[in-house]
């Protein structure tokens, strides 16, 4: 029997209340966990008030909500079919030949476009709010003063001493050592007075300087001097300059290709954003199977009743997954594993799960 319209509609139109009513819940929560965490970060900064600290949890929420829609389509999915089930609902569509593939369908579908809608149209939303919260954050309560740009025009880092601050370009760093080639450094003191320009053929980073070669050193009203062997201060270190690239997090799903192609091309590891951008492509499947192992668990309530069962698959689900996902995003992280198995293993081990279960349970 091909499943109505008509029901179809009321099925989808159940899942997205539910679904909705389960991640307003989570997203309220996490709002008021986060305004408390940044309030107890901030009690030591005289300067941070508390308008910063509410715009600061504010502008978290975006980022906090791409972590949360699959537990919230999890657990939304759940509620849905338990009630659908207890109403006996689900009972007559069967009774008039309807699968459970076939009710399944709206629900899956709803889910894909969800999951699409996320990495295409609220990513690139998410990763505006995220990149001024690190701002805000850095500024306000880490204290950070180095920050380092990558363009295909080059790369571009900024760093103080004191009073003293400095802008690096360079053209291009040799792979496998941090030695910038074609470097100009401007110098500025309080961060607006101009006070000279260094231009050097290379740069190395040591233990607490940089190290140019052939470097022309002007400042105003001064004639040029020339420096075979020069150096210049920084408390910069190779961890620190490449903790400062932008986080995958604040890169929009459409532009970290091109950013990962330029840092790769500049010799620095672009593994953290190839794995993110990896991972949000399976976020649509994820959430598919999120609704595949909802319905194991929710449909077998005809057969053996209680609500303990639910609540706890769906906690278990969750947490093991979570556990999972941890555990191989970070060997992926560290190389151990390819950035497309780490990114892929955890959504294909849940869809394959939630079939297996389901084909079991209702065709076996």
């Amino acid at each position: 029997m091909r499943l109505s319209m008509t029901l179809s509609k009321y099925i989808g139109r159940q899942f997205l209340f539910w679904c909705g009513g389960i991640f307003l819940s989570l997203t309220a929560i996490i709002f008021m966990i986060d305004l408390v965490e940044l309030m107890r970060r901030a009690s030591t900064k005289q300067q941070v008030t508390l308008d910063i600290i509410a715009q600061m949890a504010l502008l978290k929420i975006p980022l906090m909500v791409q972590e949360i829609v699959p537990f919230a389509i999890l657990f939304g999915s759940m509620l849905v079919f338990s009630r659908l089930t207890r109403a006996h609902e689900l009972v007559v569509a069967r009774a008039a030949g309807v699968s459970v593939w076939q009710f399944l369908l709206p629900t899956l579908v709803i889910a894909f476009l969800l999951g699409c809608f996320s990495i295409t149209i609220f990513n690139p939303f998410a990763s505006i709010t995220t990149t001024r919260f690190e701002q805000l954050e850095s500024r306000y309560l880490r204290g950070k003063s180095s920050l380092l740009a990558m363009s295909h025009t080059g790369l571009w880092l900024r760093q103080s001493d004191q009073n003293i601050q400095s802008i690096i370009h360079a053209q291009r760093l040799l792979p496998n050592s941090f030695q910038l080639q074609d470097v100009i450094i401007f110098l500025f003191e309080n961060e607006d007075k101009f006070t000279g320009r260094i231009d050097a053929k290379t740069a190395t980073l040591e233990d607490g300087y940089w190290q140019l070669t052939h470097a022309w050193i002007t400042a105003p009203d001064t004639p040029s001097d020339f420096k075979n062997d020069y150096r210049v201060n920084t408390e910069l270190t190779f961890e620190k300059i490449q903790e400062s690239f932008a986080p995958p997090e604040t890169m929009s799903f459409w532009s970290l290709p091109d950013f990962i192609e330029v840092m790769e091309d500049a010799g620095f590891s672009a593994l953290r954003h190839r794995l993110h951008w990896h991972t949000m492509l399976a976020l649509p499947f994820l959430l598919c199977a999120m609704v595949l192992i909802a319905a194991t668990f929710s449909l077998r309530l005809v057969r053996h009743g209680g609500t303990a069962l639910i609540v706890a698959g769906g906690i278990l689900i969750g947490f093991l997954f979570y556990f999972f996902s941890d555990v191989v995003h970070a060997l992926g992280l560290s190389a151990s594993l390819p950035v497309t198995l780490a990114a892929w293993s955890p959504v294909s081990i849940i869809v394959l799960l939630g079939l297996t279960m389901l084909m079991h349970l209702e065709d076996g």
